[in-house]
């Protein structure tokens, strides 16, 4: 399957020499040469996914989580990409913290990564980053993520550095002036368990600030985690007016709501997420969202912590819940109910993401291009223990959860980089 080509059939996918060959049904075609079969009959191939939003963690939080534990997490998760953001210690807001990121995930990496560079110097929100640096070090985009850009000149200076560079501004929606202090979403699951809430408004007002913005200099803007309807709607009326607005959603987003915080003890730390989880009526209409095309791709947000970290009580626990294994996996739950159809769903995963970053090499089966290939079985149940994650965070609220949709194996450049051992090699 393959949205970038409009495929969906039965078939043989050659690679060689770390690049797609052809799709077919002619094996005996190939060379002679020796080869390696992988079988995945009954199961589902596809260009690599690629996640343009994860927090890897190094430099300086290699107790939560490094550009080796996450990618492995990542092609677990069948991830072929990953866009990392600069929410690091350092911070990426220089050249030479994007070339150390580049070297470590050449030499301890398996999966591609990605930097994001910040909007402003040390994601202190005042004073402009060099985005001239950046760009030119290899950043696929800015953002100041898990820091609003809450000064409106500064973000009107990015975007006009964006309209002239074509780099994206991803920028987290949030008012801190309505949200400081909360900890879930405003309503009355945050009443019943005595918890200040954080308002949608929080969300839409910043994202309609960004919205004018992007309107008065044409610059690229991306809005990351989308979690409301209303953020959904204005987003919709901007892509109408032609504004060049993209948008993300979550996993846990699109398949889980605040109900989740509660507990059989009170409350879960490990469905503590900003923006928070909202409610039935914001899920169906992120879903919509996305089957309309209003919001443009599936991103992880995946941010490890470690055990100790969320065991805190609710109010000082971090935010953040580990993605990028149960991915898949939850995502499946809504095709199987028919609330997604998988075409729609991988394109998500592939084609959409590969036009964000302006990537025609990725996110498609077209013949020349590197081999990112994922496998997966859509019908295999099974449950989430994150005592079994790669990933050093185990911070998630799906454990013990039985999740239909599972990972097989993935490519990426050719060199198969996560098998299961379901998976058959002949």
């Amino acid at each position: 399957m393959d949205p970038s080509q409009g495929m969906d059939m039965i078939g043989d996918l050659i690679i060689a020499e770390g690049c797609i060959a052809s799709i077919g049904h002619n094996r005996d075609a190939m060379s002679s040469e020796p080869y390696q079969v992988l079988n995945a009959e009954g199961m589902v191939v596809c260009p690599g996914f690629i996640d343009i939003h994860c927090h890897l963690r190094q430099p300086g939080f290699e107790e939560k989580e490094t550009i080796a534990t996450g990618t492995r997490a990542a092609a677990r998760g069948g991830f072929a990409t990953v866009c990392c953001m600069p929410n690091t210690n350092p911070p990426i807001d220089t050249g030479d913290t994007v070339e150390y990121i580049m070297s470590v995930a050449a030499n301890e990496g398996v999966v591609r990564v990605l930097p994001i560079g910040c909007v402003s110097k040390g994601r202190a929100g005042s004073e402009l980053a060099d985005l001239g640096e950046l760009s030119t070090s290899g950043v696929i985009a800015f953002s100041d993520d898990g820091n609003p850009v809450s000064d409106s000149s500064l973000m009107r200076q990015a975007l006009e550095f964006s309209r002239v560079s074509g780099l994206p501004v991803i920028n987290h929606c949030e008012d801190l002036n309505l949200s400081s202090g909360g900890v879930m979403n405003e309503g009355a699951v945050a009443n019943r368990l005595g918890f200040k809430g954080m308002p949608v408004a929080a969300e839409e007002r910043m994202l309609a600030r960004d919205i004018e913005l992007a309107r008065a200099t044409e610059g690229r803007l991306h809005i990351a985690h989308v979690s409301t309807a209303g953020s959904a709607a204005l987003i919709r009326h901007a892509k109408e007016e032609g504004i060049p607005i993209t948008a993300e959603v979550t996993p846990h987003h699109l398949t889980l709501t605040e109900e989740r915080v509660m507990s059989h003890s009170g409350y879960d730390t490990n469905s503590k997420v900003n923006p928070p989880l909202r409610t039935y009526r914001d899920v169906q209409a992120l879903i919509a969202g996305l089957r309309e095309g209003v919001i443009d791709a599936i991103a992880t947000d995946h941010a490890p912590h470690t055990i100790e970290d969320k065991m805190y009580e609710f109010t000082g626990a971090p935010f953040g819940i580990s993605g990028f294994e149960t991915a898949l996996g939850s995502l499946m739950g809504l095709v199987h109910r028919g609330e997604l159809d998988l075409m729609t769903l991988i394109a998500k995963l592939t084609r959409e993401p590969a036009s964000f970053l302006r990537r025609a090499d990725l996110g498609t089966f077209e013949a020349g291009t590197v081999a990112d290939v994922t496998i997966f079985d859509p019908n295999v149940e099974w449950v989430v223990d994150p005592d079994n994650f790669v990933s050093k965070g185990r911070n998630t609220p799906l454990a013990g959860s039985v999740l239909k949709g599972k990972v097989m194996a993935v490519i990426a450049g050719g060199e198969i980089v996560y098998s299961n051992s379901a998976i058959r090699f002949n």
